[in-house]
């Protein structure tokens, strides 16, 4: 009953942002950057907030005062769907984040997602996926923070994988702040339940930002192994 109320209001919420993208359209009229990006910041963190609180998920933050004030990149770990709004939600900032290009497919969502500076990446497309990686180094250029999950697909429970060797290049091509976020038991609200809706606790560690700048290129080639290990030790220490 939990999840069929949820995608309920879900949708209904859907709908309503229907009314968000006339106004946002007005204000693209009316031409004032700083105006638009925060309507599209207040729109997609009341979405995050409507999920998180809706599902009854209790966040347990840790180390918020390592957000960088400028752009940054965020690189986690991929537990659940409930990554992205976890994440969103939680942060004081606009956030994009690099998404399958099959989210292509979901309208309305795709919309706000553009808005918001995400990237769509074609795995099975390689000159497409640089494409996209030029892409999200230009927002980061631009002044938008970016999320990444180098494990490319959820884990959909504890286990670590595998980080792909390529994905800090958004990073240290923009030379921002590259930023480990560990995330940990977000599967416990839908992929641990058979995709029922569950109430859960979650934690959401965000480490030291790294410079890339200040790294050698031996240091920079290793940089999906060291961020690697940071939240895999970050994870240990929740769950202990």
């Amino acid at each position: 009953m939990k999840s069929f109320i949820f995608y309920l209001g879900f949708g209904f919420y859907m709908l309503l942002s229907l009314l968000r993208i006339i106004k946002l359209k007005y204000l693209k009229r009316k031409g004032n950057k700083e105006e638009i990006d925060r309507y599209i910041n207040k729109s997609v963190v009341g979405w995050a907030n409507f999920i998180v609180n809706g599902i009854g998920i209790k966040i347990n933050k840790k180390g918020l005062e390592n957000v960088p004030d400028g752009p940054c990149l965020f690189v986690g770990n991929h537990q659940g769907l409930l990554d992205v709004p976890v994440v969103v939600s939680s942060l004081d900032k606009y956030v994009g984040f690099v998404a399958k290009k099959e989210m292509l497919k979901l309208k309305i969502l795709t919309y706000w997602m553009k808005e918001m500076k995400c990237v769509f990446m074609d795995r099975q497309n390689v000159r497409a996926a640089v494409k996209t990686i030029n892409e999200g180094v230009e927002n980061l250029k631009n002044g938008y923070s970016m999320l990444i999950f180098p494990e490319g697909t959820r884990s959909r429970g504890e286990n670590l994988g595998e980080f792909k060797k390529g994905s800090m290049k958004l990073g240290i091509k923009a030379g921002v702040p590259i930023v480990p976020i560990a995330i940990n038991g977000t599967y416990n609200v839908l992929e641990a339940n058979g995709r029922k809706i569950k109430a859960a606790d979650v934690d959401l560690i965000i480490c030291p930002p790294i410079y890339p700048n200040e790294l050698s290129k031996e240091e920079q080639n290793n940089l999906s192994a060291t961020i690697k290990d940071i939240i895999q030790k970050e994870l240990e220490k929740a769950r202990n």
